[in-house]
């Protein structure tokens, strides 16, 4: 049998794989990435991205506060510059601080240069602002290159996808915001949420909070425990 005609066929699965790997937030083809809680029972992990944010972080620090519930914040080293008052309100309230890079980009075609300088400078940016060196990174949009796990490696950080995204990005509505939120919750989720805008330092995010105060009693009224990404 010539082998040349399934050529094109293993081309396109091979290119089809590599854009997975690449795009899906979860994939471990190019590394390991923590997805869900390990473990049993009604447990749920906050998260939220893109911050800190003048407005709406204070607003979601105070309704955790309210709750006496953990959350973790994957900060945008820009946005940390900017405010690192908020950075360090985070870790006096007991959240977890986390990496999400410097400058928002889309790394799913970063080189190695690309890959660990938007990290480094992240992490630089938090330690700066607090002290705490982060130890996961999620990747914005969960686009990664085969560099990402690497260089977040060699920073002592484990990267970070998430089981449950609600899109509260798009400004749907408060409303709606918890309904895809208490609707999609599982045990073992790790929620994606924004208190901050990748792209605009002062974009709005006020619906996300006002969200929030509503997903956080009803998640606890369900027995849930909100806890922080294992170590």
């Amino acid at each position: 049998m010539d082998p040349l005609p399934a050529l094109p066929s293993l081309a396109a699965a091979l290119a089809a794989t590599g854009t997975y790997a690449a795009l899906h937030r979860n994939s471990a083809l190019f590394g390991a990435v923590i997805t869900r809680l390990p473990g049993a029972g009604r447990r749920a992990a906050l998260t939220f991205d893109d911050g800190p944010n003048p407005t709406t972080t204070p607003r979601i620090l105070d309704i955790l506060a309210e709750h006496e519930v953990p959350a973790t914040f994957f900060l945008l080293g820009r946005h940390v510059v900017r405010w690192p008052s908020l950075v360090r309100r985070m870790v006096d309230d007991g959240h977890q601080i986390a990496n999400h890079g410097f400058a928002h980009r889309k790394l799913h075609l970063a080189g190695p240069r690309q890959a660990e300088r938007d990290i480094a400078d992240g992490t630089a940016s938090i330690v700066d602002a607090c002290g705490v060196h982060p130890r996961h990174f999620r990747a914005p949009h969960g686009f990664r290159s085969p560099f990402v796990a690497p260089a977040a490696r060699r920073h002592g950080q484990r990267c970070v996808g998430w089981t449950l995204g609600v899109w509260d990005s798009d400004r749907p509505g408060e409303a709606e915001i918890a309904r895809r939120t208490l609707s999609g919750v599982r045990p073992g989720c790790i929620i994606l949420l924004h208190d901050g805008d990748g792209y605009d330092a002062a974009g709005d995010r006020t619906q996300t909070a006002a969200a929030l105060a509503q997903i956080v009693p009803a998640l606890l009224a369900r027995d849930y425990r909100l806890e922080t990404l294992p170590a």
